[in-house]
């Protein structure tokens, strides 16, 4: 008597060596390039819009909430920012950016606010508070909750007449209209517009303030923005035997083998006292060595005494032919400054200076990208 076949399947095999039929798997409906394009367009669309409208809104409710914050955390008060679902991410970055630009800020959850995290929070605070409905629920109790602290209440919401609003002291509206999402729900343009009032206010806060670019490196010791604040033209300089130096007397081949041995570019030309007389580059070399040989087909007696022949080029004095009274960077100024300074006079090398002019260094171009100046 035959065995039956299991189920009618081709193939399918007894209990102990049965093989798993594989998942099906649901492929998603396929979208052209055109309408993903179109989309993507619509949601740009409708968010600028948004940002229009909420620029728009700004009035007197801004320049109070702007205040009270300046206010609060000049009498060593903080902001307290807080939100739930998106907006609990949306007052992470808004405080983040109030702590690092001057503004000192926490973020409170208002879910954890009710179960301890009050005591993070003194009478001398001010809480921000973000619902776009106005209508959170964990945000409409932890505002009574934070009252009874003596807190102050700024809120941003999308109308006028939330709850949310009403029980604030001070209302920013967030009038930025319809979601991006197609089902109007997703927190899309509302989110957006809220985190673009926030860095308004920071911003105007930086200004108010008058924040200094050395107290913002100070709360920006690590990374790229840590190194470009905090370095020095000391720090990114070549010195010792990277550096080509030699005196006005010097050769121009005394100065291409300092280069060689510094490997670089240039030599500065100082005085006995070390000041900055002049830099002599490679730019400078191919010049002298252009012009001497544009005058070698010219008969000898209307050749000038400062164009050489070719074959006296390398005894030519360097500070004949170094470029004179150069631009130079200070030893101590800040090393994001440099950029501006090759951009602006098209050069590669640019020696360094103490406060008396004597040259204690040289900047390369070719550097700064290893330092992450650039």
């Amino acid at each position: 008597m035959r065995a039956a076949r299991g189920n009618g399947v081709r193939g399918a095999r007894g209990a102990r060596g049965m093989r798993p039929l594989a998942p099906q798997v649901a492929h998603a409906p396929y979208v052209g390039s055109r309408a993903l394009l179109s989309r993507a367009r619509e949601v740009f669309d409708v968010e600028i819009e948004g940002l229009r409208r909420t620029r728009a809104s700004l009035g007197r409710s801004f320049v109070d909430a702007a205040k009270l914050f300046l206010d609060t955390t000049a009498a060593g008060g903080i902001v307290v920012v807080t939100g739930v679902g998106k907006n609990l991410h949306a007052a992470e970055k808004i405080s983040a950016i109030f702590a690092s630009t001057g503004t000192r800020s926490i973020v409170l959850n208002p879910v954890q606010a009710m179960h301890g995290d009050l005591g993070m929070v003194s009478g001398s605070d001010v809480l921000l508070a973000l619902s776009f409905s106005g209508e959170s629920e964990e945000i409409l109790r932890l505002v009574p909750a934070v009252r009874r602290h003596g807190l102050k209440v700024v809120s941003m919401t999308g109308s006028d007449t939330s709850t949310l609003a009403v029980q604030s002291d001070i209302h920013v509206a967030i009038p930025c209209g319809r979601e991006a999402c197609p089902f109007g729900m997703a927190p899309t343009n509302s989110v957006t517009a809220t985190l673009a009032m926030g860095d308004a206010l920071a911003m105007a806060m930086v200004d108010a303030r008058r924040f200094t670019v050395e107290e913002y490196a100070a709360n920006h010791p690590a990374g790229a923005i840590g190194k470009a604040l905090l370095l020095t033209v000391r720090d990114v300089m070549r010195t010792g035997d990277r550096l080509a130096v030699v005196a006005p007397s010097a050769t121009v081949m005394d100065a291409l083998m300092a280069m060689t041995r510094a490997q670089s570019g240039s030599a500065v030309v100082v005085d006995r006292r070390g000041k900055l007389l002049g830099i002599f580059t490679d730019g400078d070399f191919r010049r002298l060595m252009s012009g001497a040989s544009e005058g070698s087909g010219v008969s000898r007696a209307s050749r000038t005494s400062r164009m050489p022949s070719p074959s006296r080029i390398l005894e030519v004095p360097v500070s004949a032919a170094m470029t004179r009274s150069p631009v130079f960077a200070l030893a101590d100024s800040p090393a994001s400054e440099l950029l501006k300074v090759f951009e602006s006079r098209r050069i590669d090398d640019l020696p360094v200076c103490d406060r008396r002019g004597r040259v204690v260094g040289l900047v390369d171009l070719q550097d700064l990208p290893k330092m992450k100046v650039i």
